[in-house]
């Protein structure tokens, strides 16, 4: 029994240990390819290690795209989504979980209904509105249609509802409103549930890539997805300089990830413990 169990236990490890090579690899060779010339990122066959690290690949990216004018975009855009959808998804999501009001269950289902559809079908909506405002290439187009999420309201209802109903109960006994019971009870106890999805909404603001491409045409206006993108050329990529961009790109959120990782998962698993 004990060698069986030992057995499976080197069977199970042998898996994750393959598995976490599989996520790493692409990371690695992201980075590898950022220190490579162009001809050794598109040799064939491929090349792992460059014969020389060209470290001014780092620098180049700055120098020949506005790069820092893409982070600080990103950054802009990034927070204000981030805050605008803790904020408005935090108080739907209170009122679908504690308020009584009529057709709140038809209400709520609607809201579920967005999540079943595409994002690509609000496109054009999003993109006549904005027009309509005469915000087209522009910084608050990038953040406007993200300060809203039924996801986020979703998560932040489902956690919501775990928080047992007696404490709000003995602050309305005490004299507290609503509005006091928000902010100085429910979203101090939601702290692991805010901050994922401050996580989340970070991710979302951060990656996105269709949207600022649509909305917005001028280099000045461009978010680093958008602006990345633009270095894949129809006949030629200079690899190493988009490799060397996009690792420059995702350290932020490789930073943020690992800070509230605990809150992070702790928040996704409590959202679902009741329903």
């Amino acid at each position: 029994m004990k060698e069986a169990k030992g057995s499976k236990k080197i069977g199970v490890h042998i898996l994750l240990i393959l598995g976490s090579v599989m996520m790493v690899f692409p990371f690695l060779w992201m980075v590898l390819t950022a220190l490579k010339t162009n001809g050794e990122a598109i040799a064939i066959p491929p090349t792992f290690f460059p014969e020389v690290p060209q470290w001014q690949n780092f620098s180049n990216i700055f120098t020949e795209l506005n790069f820092g004018r893409f982070y600080f975009n990103t950054f802009i855009s990034t927070a204000v989504i981030t805050i605008g959808q803790v904020f408005f998804c935090a108080m739907a999501a209170y009122a679908f979980a504690r308020l009584e009001f009529p057709f709140k269950n038809g209400l709520f289902i609607l809201l579920l209904s967005v999540l079943m559809v595409p994002g690509q079908v609000f496109l054009i909506p999003q993109y006549l509105i904005v027009q309509k405002l005469g915000l087209l290439d522009s910084i608050p187009a990038l953040f406007l249609p993200g300060l809203f999420s039924a996801f986020g309201t979703f998560l932040l209802r489902q956690f919501f509802m775990s928080i047992p109903k007696e404490i709000e109960e003995a602050a309305i006994i005490d004299g507290c409103s609503r509005i006091k019971i928000f902010f100085t009870i429910i979203l101090p106890l939601s702290k692991s549930a805010l901050i994922s999805l401050s996580i989340f909404s970070l991710l979302y603001g951060w990656n996105s890539l269709l949207w600022p491409l649509i909305v917005n045409t001028s280099p000045e206006k461009m978010t680093l997805s958008a602006g990345l993108a633009s270095l894949s050329g129809q006949h030629a990529t200079a690899y190493p300089m988009l490799m060397a961009g996009t690792f420059l790109a995702i350290v932020p959120l490789i930073i943020v990830f690992l800070i509230f990782q605990k809150q992070f998962i702790e928040g996704i698993a409590l959202s679902g413990s009741k329903s």
